[in-house]
């Protein structure tokens, strides 16, 4: 069996790109090179550090392709707990590719730690906020709010093409654009010759750009826009419960936290202050906070914008995914009917019979599986539905159990991203 080696990562700073080179043992390379904004000053040990992490987390990306049962680190060192928190990204964090490959847990990347002793952490002293976007409720809500609150900000959008979505140019900061240069041919290849495929923890993986790009800018913290989202398994495997975005629950939250802590540095902040409400509630507060702001510009349709080197400068909704349904279940609690079908080119996907069974999936109903995306929790989608039925929209042609969610439940969130929202 090949080995898989993490062969080298390095930043040049007249280029302003990181590269980040993986090999097999048997001569198949991979190279994915993404493209920084960067200050005049920078903290090179934290700056080194993350880029450590970005270079493990990215390698999810290429490990995928012909899982190797031994792993050498030819850049970089593992102690126990760092080798513990790969096992859980390789992991938890690849759930879906095994249920979708046919895999267990043990067919699944294990690391082992290569030294005993951890590294230092750097002094690390910034000042500001880098606020992740990506064009859907979540992320313009958060700007929405912080910009009500008059807190200063730089919102980030990591690209993986030459385009990104306009509404984010409609900020109240200029907005910076790390570019993501993912090694497609050299996947492709590896596709062609029988390698596998499938979902990887993509949200740690920006996270960790955005943390390479905030100690660039001389940044103290990074927020992500992610509510109460994602802890729902879809399918057990063994001892594995399968999330779509395992690296979006609350415990790879404080995980990825307490890593930075540990190993980049203590002072550094990155968390999510939407994590204390639920998918529900941040639909509510959109449409309370940023509807008319950003009802006509916005989307979370993964299908319709964010396919890989896809042009999503004017987002859309595709009308036809669980994305769509998903969204449409939230909003039909708050907004009109009509309102809301004008948003989606005219059409009631109530009504949809392309739709009916993903919508039985969405709300728990004849044992359809729940679809692999980042959608509400089958409760919280149930009294979406309800809400929505009281809100004069027409009936889906099965049976929705009532539920008893209560969807303006807080839930647990860092403490000092909890205070961003309060002051």
């Amino acid at each position: 069996m090949s080995k898989f080696i993490f062969e080298s990562y390095a930043f040049v700073l007249s280029t302003r790109r990181a590269t980040f080179r993986y090999r097999y043992s048997d001569g198949r390379r991979f190279e994915e090179n993404v493209t920084f904004e960067v200050a005049e000053n920078y903290d090179k040990e934290a700056l080194d550090a993350a880029l450590f992490l970005a270079f493990m987390l990215i390698g999810t990306s290429y490990i995928k392709t012909f899982l190797a049962t031994e792993i050498v680190f030819e850049a970089g060192v593992l102690d126990e707990w760092q080798s513990n928190f790969l096992n859980k990204v390789y992991q938890e964090g690849l759930g879906q590719y095994a249920y979708e490959n046919g895999l267990t847990r043990e067919d699944l990347p294990h690391f082992k730690a290569t030294v005993d002793s951890s590294p230092s952490t750097a002094n690390y002293d910034g000042e500001g906020i880098l606020l992740l976007q990506s064009g859907g409720k979540d992320s313009l809500l958060l700007a929405a709010m912080l910009d009500e609150r008059e807190q200063d900000y730089t919102p980030c959008y990591v690209a993986n093409s030459q385009h990104h979505p306009q509404v984010l140019d409609s900020l109240s900061r200029p907005l910076v654009l790390p570019n993501r240069e993912i090694d497609h041919k050299a996947l492709k290849r590896a596709l062609d010759d029988g390698g596998k495929n499938g979902h990887v923890p993509v949200t740690y993986i920006v996270k960790s750009l955005a943390l390479i790009e905030a100690i660039l800018l001389g940044k103290q913290t990074v927020l992500t826009a992610i509510a109460q989202e994602g802890e729902e398994p879809h399918v057990i495997i063994g001892d594995l419960a399968v999330t779509h975005q395992w690296s979006k629950t609350w415990l790879a939250e404080r995980l990825f936290s307490e890593y930075v802590n540990r190993y980049v540095a203590r002072s550094f902040r990155i968390g999510s202050p939407l994590r204390q409400f639920s998918e529900l509630r941040v639909a509510e507060l959109f449409v309370t906070h940023a509807w008319d702001r950003f009802a006509r510009v916005f989307s979370s349709c993964n299908r319709a914008n964010y396919a890989q080197g896809a042009d999503n400068s004017e987002l859309s909704w595709c009308g036809e995914c669980p994305k769509c349904a998903n969204a449409y279940l939230l909003f039909s609690a708050f907004v009109e009917p009509a309102e809301l079908s004008d948003i989606f080119s005219g059409k009631d996907l109530f009504s949809a019979p392309s739709l009916q069974e993903t919508f039985k999936g969405l709300l728990g109903i004849d044992g359809a599986m729940k679809p692999f995306e980042c959608v509400g929790g089958v409760d919280e989608l149930r009294t979406a539905y309800h809400l929505a039925q009281k809100n004069g929209y027409s009936s889906l042609p099965f049976e929705v159990p009532e539920a008893s969610f209560d969807y303006r439940k807080e839930y647990d969130t860092q403490d000092w991203a909890l205070q961003l929202l309060r002051t």
